[in-house]
């Protein structure tokens, strides 16, 4: 399945009140490597920008007064994201935005257009509970280079969440790629794992004792129905 990163700036905070899309960025990953194919589009909000959201990206009226309308460019950027499992950080807030001007424009929302959509504040929060896990915090973590951001950028960002979210995700891959070298099935379906240089460890008396007590336990719980016992 193919993957699309995508980052949005906008007007302001709240697109329910009229806040608009000022930038799409998105980047195709492609077999886990940042591809070519991108997506960039500035646009004019045809409203004005919050001094708040101005500060954060850098973006004025002046400059994007030039730039297409949302409606201009929807057709293309629905073709580029189109079957795509999408990546977003937070990415209620963006779909958000997107559904709205889709809306505007007479087209139905982003989700019936794409595979899926990942939130990868979600994936990060569920790798490192408790944790700081903004972009710039997850760039840190990961010894991803951003000293170059001192403003947010649609695709500026997507370049960078590319590089997080392959970071995050790197270790399992690693370990599908490592069970599919050491797998090979048998003719009855089963596999077999080579363990060659891996450590194996042993219950000690003590760890049996303990596991025999819990099981004993549970089998007194369940009234003797466990399945262990019957198939012993």
């Amino acid at each position: 399945m193919r993957q699309i990163v995508l980052d949005t700036e906008t007007t302001g905070l709240n697109a329910r009140l009229g806040d608009r899309i000022v930038e799409i960025g998105c980047i195709e990953l492609n077999s886990r490597r940042v591809g070519e194919q991108r997506f960039h589009q500035y646009l004019n909000p045809e409203r004005a920008i919050d001094e708040g959201a101005a500060r954060v990206h850098g973006l004025t009226l002046e400059f994007l007064s030039d730039k297409p309308k949302f409606a201009q460019i929807a057709q293309a950027f629905i073709e580029f994201v189109q079957g795509a499992e999408v990546l977003i950080h937070n990415a209620a807030f963006d779909v958000e935005f997107l559904d709205c001007e889709l809306k505007l424009v007479g087209l139905p929302p982003l989700a019936t257009h794409v595979a899926c959509v990942t939130d990868t504040l979600a994936l990060a929060r569920e790798r490192h509970p408790g944790k700081r896990n903004s972009l710039d915090a997850l760039c840190e973590r990961y010894a991803i280079e951003n000293a170059h951001r001192t403003l947010h950028g649609a695709l500026l960002d997507a370049a960078l969440l590319a590089e997080v979210y392959l970071a995050m995700t790197r270790g399992q891959e690693s370990l599908i790629s490592a069970e599919r070298e050491a797998t090979t099935a048998h003719t009855d379906g089963a596999a077999q794992i080579d363990a060659t240089g891996l450590d194996i460890l042993y219950a000690d008396a003590k760890e049996l004792a303990e596991h025999e007590r819990l099981l004993k336990g549970i089998d007194k719980d369940s009234k003797g129905q466990t399945v262990w016992r019957a198939l012993t």
